[in-house]
């Protein structure tokens, strides 16, 4: 079957958007969500875009799309327990684990770049190992979904359920944009699916062990990405 255009795809988000309710009180629900994807695409055009912080993501979406791509961006910066919790998504879960890479290696990068670039320039750290590679990947779907909740942060508030993705060029959907902290803990432990060891240990949001602190009872969620930087988004998300 041949990829929809961009815009087919822009008016089936915005279709998708209105029948979803998208930020009313009366919204639909995760799983409502996943059920409209389902409806609307085959499983083989989407995809789950996961930090590994937990597999309550793919364990919603892989409910309805068995089978789905799990895309994993493997930046080469990882904490052990990061990739742990990947190949626990991978044995535990009916998903397809697809490792996304940069196009160098981390040695690479630093010969061209000199060592350390996440702390010269982080964003053009990110540029190259998180959103180039991305966007690469998701030429090949039509839909991918995203973790991202309103709660985490001030640029996450007005999180829509379903948009189209002008960058990337395919229709985005947060199916847990309304969930808290404790909602996606909660649905993780009901349904026993992994979470990394690093969320119970003060690290609510995790992304590569350089550039990731833990966070102190009371923080923004997301204090211990780039702290001490100006920085507060990959760029994966803007």
């Amino acid at each position: 079957m041949t990829r929809r255009d961009a815009d087919a795809l822009r008016a089936l988000a915005a279709d998708g958007a209105a029948a979803l309710r998208s930020g009313r009180p009366d919204e639909a629900t995760p799983g409502e969500v996943v059920a409209w994807v389902a409806e609307n695409f085959a499983v083989r055009d989407a995809a789950v875009a996961c930090s590994m912080a937990d597999a309550a993501l793919p364990h919603l979406v892989a409910e309805r799309l068995p089978g789905v791509d799990v895309l994993f961006l493997d930046t080469g910066y990882h904490f052990a327990e990061t990739t742990f919790t990947r190949h626990e998504v991978a044995r535990t879960l009916d998903v397809r684990i697809v490792d996304v890479k940069p196009q160098q290696t981390v040695a690479e990068q630093d010969a061209e770049f000199g060592r350390d670039l996440f702390a010269r320039d982080p964003g053009l750290c990110c540029a190259r190992r998180k959103v180039e590679p991305l966007h690469r990947a998701l030429g090949a779907y039509e839909v991918w979904f995203t973790g991202v909740r309103r709660e985490e942060a001030p640029t996450r508030a007005a999180t829509p359920l379903v948009t189209f993705d002008e960058r990337n060029g395919l229709v985005k959907v947060n199916p847990v944009a309304a969930w808290t902290f404790d909602d996606l803990l909660g649905y993780a432990g009901t349904h026993d699916v992994v979470v990394n060891p690093l969320v119970m240990n003060g690290y609510p949001s995790i992304g590569c062990a350089p550039c990731t602190r833990a966070v102190a009872p009371g923080e923004d969620p997301r204090s211990g990405r780039w702290a001490g930087l100006a920085k507060t988004e990959c760029g994966l998300h803007v």
